[in-house]
């Protein structure tokens, strides 16, 4: 009895050995330099950076230089102290001139460099390029091989504005820091010269789910209880990884346990950006519903279930009609809001619903989708694993924004959305899958595109990136059209090569105002200005709550409502708003108001 007790000790403790070891070697991989990679962002003339340090051992120093070259020569502007566990080391710059480009460097001892460009803002390009990703994992069983060649192949001949991980840039539930290194590996060389919006999903923090339920904590890993499983201290550490370089949160009250809060704005080349954290708010299923199975998924939108809490409501209602220097609207988001899968994780076992998706609480997907579709916003996001396009519906189907849901980046855990039937409105000559719907939550969406994979099972395969629906997303914003464009493409596709297409049922182009679509609603007076491009903010006139905000294009504009009452209308923005009061909305009005600004 002894010896198999001895046995059993001897080979956990050889199990561990070999876990510390492999996270070694991932922390090691670049022995040439003491840092694996670095973010940043520009927002209103603020850089913030986020230098990732391999481990600091022995008596080297716990600090570090920020450098930029002006006049071919390197000058120190900063020195900020390595922050542990983790190792990183933060850096901030105000009053940064973002109309030049300039090289940075990171210098540590005088000895170890890491270089890249700090770009201008691209504020005069007609046309903004976003590269978007989400679930990238290094496992070989994965799909996430390594190195990424192909996709930075593509990235270095498209050469996009902004980066967006949409988060699950680590699928180890115990080592984010190790495999959060070995994801800089494979991406430092495109992050280094490009501004990065990077948000952190339930995998990254240590689980296979999260309903962050304001921050409480969970007692089993799973989380249906709500609340964050792993000790404090190794939330954080991922939350600076991931989040110290985005702009300052809106509101940086932690939530409970001291966990922080990154949600906030990022205004970049003309386009502004709202980055949510739709799993930190979000309410524990089992906390909340007293059934463990409902015939009816309507019994499930009960009282007291959040989805993204009214901090971000707030937040959200506060950056609709924040327009300086944005002339288009988009919101970032771990997860879209609707439940479209509707297979998983074989063809042959069909999903009911699920909670983990934003198409539960089905009011709290209600509330954030009506204060979304103020600004005329689109949606991106990760997480589905199942590349798609939508067209969000609150009261009708089609009145609130179109979503993005990334594909994949390495689709282990395969999904697919095949339906009973083709959906309503179905366009002819279009796939079967596309049209008029109600999710598994009775949510109204509109499928115009899906990137399903072709493989008919789960099971491994010898390519795990071919056949799984693996891929990336490109978005473009056409600021001169204002019109969006989302892009899914494959992995191992050369975007450039001739006849080189997208995903089936790719590109999916709409224009902004589409966001906010109202079929049959109520006109206000049109709107003829003497200045152009202006930002026009209807308000309900006797709650003041804003109904919609917009920076038109060009000096005419007819707003749509969708109830018959009396609105405040709002022209300009600083202090040169022109007010208008008592403005009736009816059917069909021929009105018009001139303005002069």
């Amino acid at each position: 009895m002894k010896k198999n007790i001895l046995f059993y000790i001897c080979f956990f403790l050889a199990l561990s050995l070999v876990k510390a070891q492999k996270s070694t070697e991932i922390s090691n991989v670049k022995k040439n330099n003491a840092i694996c990679f670095a973010l940043y962002t520009v927002h209103e003339q603020t850089l913030k950076l986020t230098a990732q340090f391999y481990p600091v051992k022995d008596y080297n120093p716990f600090t570090a230089l920020l450098q930029i070259k002006n006049n071919n020569k390197w000058e120190d502007v900063q020195e900020a102290r390595i922050q542990y566990p983790g190792y990183t080391v933060h850096f901030r710059i105000d009053n940064w001139d973002d109309t030049q480009e300039k090289e940075y460097r990171v210098a540590y001892k005088n000895q170890f460099f890491y270089d890249g460009i700090i770009r201008k803002n691209p504020k005069d390009k007609e046309e903004l390029i976003m590269a978007a990703f989400s679930c990238w994992s290094i496992y070989k069983r994965h799909g996430g091989q390594g190195p990424a060649d192909d996709i930075l192949n593509n990235l270095n001949t498209l050469k996009p504005d902004v980066l967006f991980f949409a988060g699950d840039q680590s699928y180890d539930h115990s080592d984010h820091y190790g495999y959060w290194l070995k994801f800089g590996e494979v991406f430092g060389d495109i992050i280094r010269n490009t501004p990065t919006i990077v948000i952190p999903d339930d995998h990254d923090i240590g689980q296979g789910n999260l309903w962050g339920d304001g921050g409480r904590k969970s007692p089993n890993r799973d989380g249906n209880l709500g609340g964050y499983y792993m000790p404090v201290e190794y939330i954080k550490e991922v939350e600076r990884a991931q989040t110290s370089h985005l702009p300052d949160p809106f509101d940086p009250t932690p939530v409970e346990q001291g966990i922080g809060v990154y949600y906030t704005d990022y205004n970049w080349g003309g386009i502004s950006f709202a980055i949510l954290e739709d799993r930190k708010f979000k309410s524990g299923p089992k906390r909340v519903l007293e059934k463990g199975r409902f015939e009816d998924t309507r019994e499930m939108d009960v009282q007291g279930a959040t989805l993204l809490g009214n901090r971000q409501l707030d937040f959200l209602e506060a950056w609709t009609t924040d327009w300086k220097d944005a002339e288009m609207k988009a919101v970032l988001s771990q997860t879209i809001f609707a439940n479209v899968t509707t297979h998983s994780p074989t063809l042959q076992k069909k999903q009911r619903y699920s909670v983990d998706s934003n198409g539960w609480p089905q009011a709290g997907r209600n509330k954030a989708l009506s204060v979304i579709r103020k600004s005329f916003s689109c949606m991106i996001a990760g997480d589905q694993h199942l590349g798609s396009v939508l067209h969000h519906g609150i009261e009708d189907w089609n009145n609130a924004g179109y979503s993005f849901a990334v594909p994949a980046a390495s689709n282990f855990w395969m999904r697919w959305f095949k339906p009973d039937a083709p959906g309503k409105n179905h366009v002819k000559g279009r796939p079967n899958y596309t049209g008029e719907y109600l999710d598994a939550f009775h949510n109204k969406i509109t499928v115009h595109a899906i990137a399903n994979p072709t493989h008919e099972d789960n099971t491994a395969k010898e390519n795990l990136l071919n056949g799984r629906a693996s891929g990336y997303g490109i978005i473009r914003f056409n600021k001169a059209s204002r019109q969006t464009t989302y892009e899914c493409w494959a992995r191992n596709v050369d975007m450039f090569a001739p006849n080189a297409k997208p995903y089936d049922g790719w590109p999916v182009t709409f224009n902004q105002q589409d966001n906010f679509l109202i079929k049959n609603g109520f006109e206000l007076p049109e709107l003829q200005l003497n200045k152009t491009n202006q930002v026009v903010t209807i308000r309900n006139q006797y709650t003041k709550a804003v109904v919609s905000s917009l920076r038109i294009k060009g000096n005419t504009y007819k707003p749509k409502v969708l109830q018959s009452n009396m609105y405040a209308i709002e022209v300009g923005e600083g202090a040169n708003v022109k007010h208008l009061f008592d403005i009736e909305a009816i059917k069909k009005n021929n009105k018009t108001i001139k303005i002069d600004l």
